[in-house]
């Protein structure tokens, strides 16, 4: 199959939605199936890439790490027109997700949708936060992912969430997988070694981008308060965004910097490596629809302790493959993850095992599988590859067409943000 990816965050950024794209588009040509990606510029994006194309963007878009593509440039459609896709996966819907739109629209082919993100989590990047936005911002994915043919959750959970907001067109669960065998395998010791971690502490991990959205200041805070009763422990932090420094001076604060081993990015081997380094995943994300970096981890070995919420509650198993928290507290995370500590090799070992048999559940031939499934389902079922005698002005009505549910869509979203919010509304 010819399959058109377009997203608003891929490689180099360092998020959840650019990795997942990453792994299915090679998982899908390891397959021998053919994939374009259509990304905006990044900062760091290498300067030779095959199957990728990348558009004009503001990058750094309101001091975060994400580019907002600008106007479509005039080369991208007769590119798309040469690909000729069977199929338009759009992963965000919003910016890329409206070309996705234009392009299954002009060449008549099914558009599937993955809900990767709670983005009414995420409006403290624009200008003018407010409850409102947060409606505008529930109202608009809802009405998108109803002007799709197939809608992706990543968890049963989010599944859920989005049929009680209205979402009326079918929804698979479909998580993004790991690469079991990549993850497997790691050199712990080496990695401590490399960044001053005693060979004999417990460590506990964590990966990720580094912003509000990940509710990271709480992580820290119970970090810190565990690091204080245990001296023989430590705390890995990987990844960057823009809370590095807050997260830098509460340590500083706690008299506990000296023992917080802050890496930054990582990929590849040492990537690997550093989840090996970790006796303990912590994670304390309620913005989540997957938490890929759990299923990573388990797929290294390392246990989690978290906090209850969507999409993380299908990974961690209170009891088997870690701790999950049912409520937000400090204390009781930070006693937990002394509780982890204390336990004995044999007991830790145990929980370990349980949970690489947790990650063999979201292995990615496993999911990639079901996604190509879908994608031939739709192909033979829904819209249609468009024939060759098919005018131009049929093609030209269908697009009018898209163009109106669009602004159709973004004045109900509107609509609906201006409206009072009623008691039983949910926004999670």
């Amino acid at each position: 199959m010819n399959i058109l990816m377009m997203t608003n965050t891929f490689t180099p950024h360092v998020g959840g939605v650019a990795r997942s794209v990453e792994a299915f588009m090679a998982e899908y040509q390891r397959l021998g199936h053919e994939v374009l990606v259509v990304a905006p510029v990044f900062e760091g994006m290498p300067k030779k890439e095959t199957n990728v194309i990348r558009v004009p963007a503001i990058q750094k878009f309101n001091g975060s790490d994400f580019s907002v593509r600008l106007p479509i440039p005039g080369f991208l459609f007769p590119s798309l027109e040469q690909f000729r896709p069977d199929i338009v996966h759009s992963h965000h819907p919003f910016l890329l997700g409206d070309t996705a739109l234009r392009v299954a629209a002009l060449r008549n082919v099914p558009l599937v949708f993955t809900h990767h993100t709670l983005y009414e989590q995420y409006t403290h990047y624009v200008p003018g936060d407010s409850p409102a936005l947060k409606r505008f911002v529930v109202e608009l994915c809802t009405g998108y992912a109803n002007l799709c043919d197939q809608v992706i959750a990543p968890s049963e959970s989010i599944a859920a969430v989005l049929y009680e907001r209205g979402v009326k067109v079918p929804i698979a669960v479909i998580p993004t997988g790991v690469n079991i065998q990549r993850f497997a395998q790691g050199d712990g010791p080496k990695f401590r070694k490399a960044v001053g971690i005693p060979s004999d502490t417990f460590v506990v991990g964590h990966l990720g981008r580094l912003a509000p959205e990940k509710n990271l200041m709480f992580l820290s805070e119970g970090v810190a308060a565990f690091l204080k009763k245990n001296k023989n422990a430590h705390f890995l932090l990987v990844g960057v965004g823009p809370l590095e420094k807050e997260i830098q001076d509460l340590f500083k604060k706690e008299g506990m910097v000296n023992r917080l081993h802050h890496v930054g990015i990582l990929q590849g081997s040492e990537l690997v490596n550093a989840y090996h380094a970790m006796d303990l995943f912590a994670f304390a994300s309620r913005s989540e629809t997957q938490g890929m970096v759990l299923t990573e981890a388990m797929a290294a070995g390392v246990p989690a302790v978290a906090v209850d919420a969507a999409g993380v509650r299908e990974v961690v198993i209170d009891g088997c493959n870690g701790r999950l928290l049912s409520t937000e507290d400090l204390k009781e995370f930070a006693s937990t993850l002394s509780w982890f500590a204390s336990l004995s090799a044999m007991e830790r070992k145990v929980y370990s095992e349980a949970a690489r048999e947790t990650a063999e559940r979201f292995s990615m031939p496993q999911c990639a599988t079901k996604a190509l499934e879908l994608y031939r389902y739709l192909s033979a079922t829904g819209r249609g590859p468009r024939k060759v005698e098919e005018s131009l002005w049929v093609s030209t009505l269908r697009l009018i067409e898209t163009e109106w549910e669009l602004w159709v869509n973004r004045a109900h979203a509107v609509g609906a943000a201006l409206t009072r919010r009623r008691p039983d509304d949910k926004i999670c």
